[in-house]
């Protein structure tokens, strides 16, 4: 197989697809409404807006009907943004939708070395309130829980904080600073910064739990728009310590990778000892100018981190067992193994398939 690319075999596929359907669930329960956008799409659509940060990981070819450029979606969140600004333009707002599916990438990261990635999400589009940012964190973390996720950590960022502070000092091209900001490399911030550097390094060591975090950052002398940003950050720190006290929440200000094109309060979903994060979103502006924020999951994770299901208990029923006394045992919650022709053994025959119990005599028989 192509590197990053692997077979779905039992039960991992199946553990995943029961992941997605408890996901779902979650979601549709807080009022989001499933969308299905194509695996392919005009390149012109599908890298516009916020999509247009994922234009490195996309793969392209020509459509041979139309003769344009396509893209093979690397990410949906851009997909479902362009499905409320245009399908969807007159649904009332703000309007919740949710999806799950497939992503295809040019290559995987170091954390995450897959290039097909299973996602499961929701945007939240057409507010700018501070209760969608928390509505949208709230509603990831319960949806975490109900799959069994334990001792969940919410870390905060709020990527256009530093950009916003750089830019009202006069610093006009900051992505390497930034950059520096990013790998918290106080040697790169020192030597670019100038007469910002204490407020940088003050900036960077504000992280931590969110509460310790917030005290670091109203020390901070910051002014119009990062003043804002900072004072959006505490509100959506109150909301969801009102709503859910047990969550874990730290903030790391100056983290902005995987968050380009967000313009707001944004989030990684993280667990102690789990490679990699569950998922991550934030505030974001979609194809219409509408603000939206929202979050993807990423079901790789989830699997690693979460105990495999079970084995069903399966029953072996020979061949020749009327059809309706099967369809019983499936009604009662069993999974049957039919036999397809007689065998000399049917006992041997329903332990080599996997089976706990063989239907024989009119009774169950557990196998030993």
């Amino acid at each position: 197989m192509p590197a990053g690319l692997s077979d779905g075999l039992p039960p991992e596929a199946g553990f995943e697809a029961a992941i997605v359907e408890r996901l779902m669930a979650a979601f549709a329960a807080w009022g989001y409404e499933r969308v299905k956008p194509p695996l392919i799409e005009f390149e012109d659509s599908l890298l516009s807006g916020p999509g247009e940060a994922m234009a490195a990981d996309t793969f392209r070819l020509m459509d041979p009907v139309s003769q344009r450029m396509m893209g093979l979606r690397a990410d949906i969140t851009p997909q479902v943004g362009r499905i409320a600004a245009s399908r969807l333009t007159n649904a009332p707002r703000p309007i919740r939708l949710s999806y799950a599916g497939q992503v295809l990438r040019v290559k995987g990261e170091q954390m995450r070395p897959e290039r097909q990635i299973g996602q499961a999400g929701v945007e939240l589009i057409g507010t700018t309130a501070a209760a969608a940012d928390a509505e949208v964190i709230l509603l990831g973390a319960e949806a975490l829980n109900a799959v069994g996720v334990k001792e969940l950590v919410v870390d905060l960022n709020v990527p256009t904080l530093a950009p916003a502070l750089l830019w009202e000092a006069g610093i006009g091209d900051a992505r390497n600073l930034i950059a520096a900001l990013d790998r918290k490399d106080m040697t790169a911030v020192r030597q670019a910064a100038g007469e910002l550097t204490p407020l940088l390094e003050a900036l960077i060591h504000a992280v931590g739990p969110a509460d310790t975090a917030i005290e670091a950052l109203d020390a901070l002398p910051l002014q119009g728009s990062a003043a804002k940003q900072r004072e959006r950050l505490r509100e959506v720190v109150m909301l969801i310590r009102a709503a859910r006290p047990d969550l874990t929440l730290t903030i790391d200000p100056t983290d902005h990778r995987g968050f380009e094109y967000h313009t707001g309060v944004t989030f990684s979903l993280l667990a102690p000892a789990v490679r990699g994060d569950f998922g991550r979103g934030g505030r974001y502006v979609n194809q219409a100018g509408e603000p939206a924020t929202g979050f993807t999951l990423y079901l790789d994770t989830l699997q690693r981190a979460l105990p495999a299901p079970a084995a069903p208990n399966r029953v072996f029923v020979p061949n020749g067992t009327p059809a309706t006394q099967a369809q019983k045992l499936r009604g009662e919650g069993w999974v049957t193994i039919q036999g397809l022709e007689a065998v000399k053994d049917d006992a041997v025959e329903a332990w080599r398939l996997g089976c706990t119990r063989l239907w024989r005599d009119g009774e169950l028989a557990e196998l030993k």
